[in-house]
């Protein structure tokens, strides 16, 4: 098993003994979705509500390494806590309330991602969603990649669209929008 794997269920293992909800997003995800690339951290959506934040960062400051100097300060005030594991992978959390946070969770599914390592994973149409809004040039061709190793005909684009659209509003980047429908379109065509 490789080490980010064994990095990511260290860290499902202390989300499990807490039942807390969460799931894998991120670079572990685009690998089972879309196609195998390099990644260097775990990356997660940990659902935690506003307002009590500090009971699930404590928890994980006690088994993992902080990233940063000031790493619960700067998780209380981003919504997101940086660690990493004794090996130095780092572990990016984010600190999840939002609606289509609770949805992507809820939706996620456990997956065997190699043999002896089953990871709770955000759905391919989650993923879609959270890299789309990311809107940065690898976030771009993951998403590519999810639609042409999925099939974009196959991905369930009402749910894309209507969790995608109020974040680019708040975002007020429609463009993503547009240029996600024109990936559909160009790969639709193309039979993909």
């Amino acid at each position: 098993m490789n080490e980010l794997c064994r990095v990511a269920l260290d860290v499902q293992r202390e989300c499990e003994k807490h039942l807390w909800k969460f799931c894998f997003i991120g670079g572990l995800a685009v690998q089972h979705w879309g196609e195998p690339r390099f990644t260097r951290d775990v990356d997660l959506t940990l659902l935690t509500g506003f307002g009590n934040e500090e009971a699930y960062i404590d928890p994980f400051l006690e088994v993992f390494a902080p990233r940063i100097e000031g790493c619960r300060d700067f998780a209380l005030q981003n919504r997101v806590l940086l660690l990493k594991s004794c090996e130095g992978i780092g572990i990016d959390i984010a600190l999840g309330a939002l609606p289509f946070e609770e949805h992507a969770v809820n939706r996620s599914q456990l997956i065997e991602v190699e043999p002896g390592a089953v990871l709770r994973l955000c759905s391919a149409e989650d993923l879609v969603v959270m890299k789309a809004f990311a809107d940065r040039l690898q976030d771009q061709l993951d998403v590519q990649r999810i639609l042409t190793r999925q099939g974009a005909s196959n991905l369930d684009w009402d749910y894309i669209t209507s969790h995608l659209a109020p974040l680019c509003q708040l975002k007020n980047a429609p463009e993503i929008l547009t240029r996600l429908s024109n990936l559909k379109k160009s790969l639709t065509e193309n039979g993909q």
